[in-house]
C-alpha cells in the first residue's frame, strides 16, 4: 500500500507545494516512460521539469557517474578537478563562438544569480533588465529577475531584492499586432525606451530566454533578437541568454540562442546539461569577462558547484547529444508540430499553439470572448486547463502546466518516438474534448 493510500502524511515536503494536490510518487523510469509506486505507467511528456532530455535510462551517463564515484566522488569547488575541466572544454566547443570559459554552480537559479553578479561587477552598474512573463528561478535574487507574478510575489511577500527592471515580451498581445515585422519593431523600440528611461549607464545586462520556457514557449519574431543585440552594443549592455530550459537540444540546436544566430556575452544553463541525472548548472562567459574574473577574483562559491559526479554525467550527456540526438530534434519537431496544430484546428478552445524543437505550448481561451477561461493571476476558482492536465494524467500522459496557467507545456524527452508522440497527442485531444465538450 502506498503512503498516500494508507493515509500517512509523507515527511518530505515537495516543491511548488499545494495542500490540495496529490503528486505522483514516481519510482521507475525507462526512456520516455515512468512508473508510479502503484505500477501505473506514464509517458513523460514534460521531461519531469523540462530536463530529462535523454530520457530516464541512458546507460552512458549512468556509467560515467559510476566510474567517477569509483575514483573520487567529491572534490571541493575551490580546487581543480580533471572531470570539471574536461566538461568546461566540451562546453566551449558547443556553446556560441563568443563564449570560452565556464563557472559551474548547482541550479539554474544560482547560475542566473552568478551571471548577474558577474555583469554588475564587470559593468560597475546595478540594473538588470528582464521580461515580464519570464522565469529565471525561485531564489531571492533569481525570483526578483523573474517576470512571473506567482513566483515573484511569493518570494517578495516579506522582502525583495533591488537592481531589476522589466520590459514587455515580444508577443502580439503586448503590442497589439500579429504582424511579425511590426511586432519585432515595436518590441525593440519599447526595449530601447526602457533602457533610456532606466538610464543606459545604470543597466549592466539584459537577461532573457531566447525561447520562452514555462511562460509559454513563445518564439521571438524574426529580427527581434538582432535588434536586442544591436541595442546592447549601442548602449554597452551585456546580453545574457538564460538557456536553463532551452539548452542541450531542447529547441533544435545545442542552445536556443543559436537558433536565433545571436552571440551572447554570457549564457546560463542547467537541467539538460546532465539530462537531470545529477544537479549541475553554470555560466559560460566571453574571454573578456573570464579575464576580468581571473584578474579581480570572485570570492563567492558553492559547496556542490561543479560536483565531479555531475560533471562526469555532463561529459557523457554531451557525447550522447552529439551522437545524433540533437540532429534528431528536427524529426521530433515535425511530429510534434503537426499533431499540436491539428488540435488548434479541431478545438475552438485552443487559442494558440507555438514552440520550437521539443518545446511547445497550447493556450486555451473562450472562443466567444477570446479571453482566458481562467487566469490564475487575477481569477479565483477552478481552472479548466488544470482539469485537462488531470485528464491527461488519467490517460497515462504527463504534461506541464504553463505560467500563467491558461496554457499547457509539451516538452518530451528528445528520444521520444513517433508512436509515443501520437499516443500523447491522442490523449491530449481526448482530454480537451472531455473537459470542454
Amino acid at each position: 500500500m502506498s503512503q498516500q493510500d494508507s493515509g500517512t502524511e509523507p515527511v518530505s515536503i515537495h516543491h511548488w507545494y499545494d495542500p490540495e494536490s496529490r503528486p505522483l510518487s514516481i519510482t521507475d523510469g525507462e526512456d520516455a516512460t515512468v512508473w508510479d509506486e502503484d505500477g501505473n505507467e506514464y509517458l513523460d511528456f514534460c521531461s519531469q521539469l523540462y530536463c530529462t532530455n535523454l530520457g530516464h535510462s541512458n546507460a552512458a551517463v549512468i556509467e560515467a557517474m559510476e566510474e567517477q564515484a569509483g575514483k573520487i566522488p567529491y572534490v571541493s569547488s575551490a580546487k581543480r578537478s580533471p572531470t570539471r575541466d574536461r566538461l568546461a572544454e566540451k562546453l566551449a566547443r558547443v556553446t556560441p563562438e563568443s563564449l570560452s570559459h565556464t563557472f559551474f554552480s548547482v541550479s539554474g537559479s544560482e547560475a542566473n544569480e552568478i551571471a548577474v553578479q558577474f555583469a554588475r561587477e564587470y559593468q560597475d552598474a546595478p540594473t538588470v533588465l528582464t521580461r515580464w512573463r519570464s522565469y529565471h528561478g525561485g531564489t531571492y535574487g533569481a525570483g526578483a529577475l523573474t517576470g512571473d507574478p506567482e513566483t515573484r510575489a511569493t518570494i517578495e511577500r516579506h522582502a525583495a531584492t533591488s537592481g531589476t527592471a522589466k520590459f514587455l515580451p515580444p508577443i502580439p498581445k503586448a503590442f497589439d499586432t500579429s504582424d511579425p515585422q511590426e511586432l519585432a519593431q515595436r518590441a525593440g523600440e519599447h526595449l530601447e525606451f526602457v533602457i533610456r528611461n532606466e538610464g543606459p549607464d545604470s543597466v549592466a545586462a539584459i537577461l532573457t530566454e531566447p525561447i520562452a520556457g514555462t511562460s509559454g514557449a513563445f518564439t521571438a519574431p524574426p529580427g527581434y533578437f538582432d535588434h536586442v543585440r544591436d541595442l546592447c552594443d549601442e548602449y554597452d549592455i551585456l546580453l545574457i541568454a538564460d538557456e536553463v530550459i532551452t539548452g542541450f537540444g531542447r529547441c533544435g540546436d545545442w542552445f536556443g540562442v543559436q537558433t536565433e544566430d545571436i552571440e551572447p556575452d554570457m549564457l546560463t544553463f542547467a537541467k539538460g546539461v546532465t539530462s537531470a541525472y545529477a544537479p549541475l548548472a553554470g555560466v559560460s562567459v566571453t574571454p573578456e569577462i573570464a579575464s576580468f574574473v581571473r584578474t579581480n577574483g570572485f570570492d563567492i562559491g558553492q559547496t556542490f558547484g561543479g560536483h565531479p559526479m555531475a560533471c562526469a554525467a555532463g561529459c557523457a550527456a554531451i557525447d550522447e547529444y552529439a551522437d545524433g540526438i540533437i540532429d534528431g530534434v528536427t524529426d521530433l519537431e515535425e511530429g510534434l508540430a503537426s499533431r499540436i496544430r491539428q488540435l488548434e484546428s479541431k478545438h475552438d478552445v485552443v487559442r494558440d499553439v507555438r514552440g520550437r524543437g521539443g518545446l511547445w505550448a497550447v493556450e486555451f481561451a473562450d472562443p466567444e470572448t477570446e479571453t482566458s477561461f481562467h487566469d490564475p493571476r487575477v481569477d479565483d476558482g477552478q481552472n479548466p486547463v488544470s482539469a485537462v492536465l488531470h485528464e491527461c494524467r488519467d490517460r497515462g500522459i504527463l504534461l506541464g502546466g504553463g505560467r500563467p496557467g491558461f496554457q499547457i507545456i509539451i516538452s518530451p524527452p528528445l528520444i521520444a518516438t513517433k508512436s509515443e508522440i501520437d499516443r500523447a497527442m491522442d490523449a491530449l485531444d481526448d482530454s480537451i474534448t472531455a473537459v470542454f465538450d
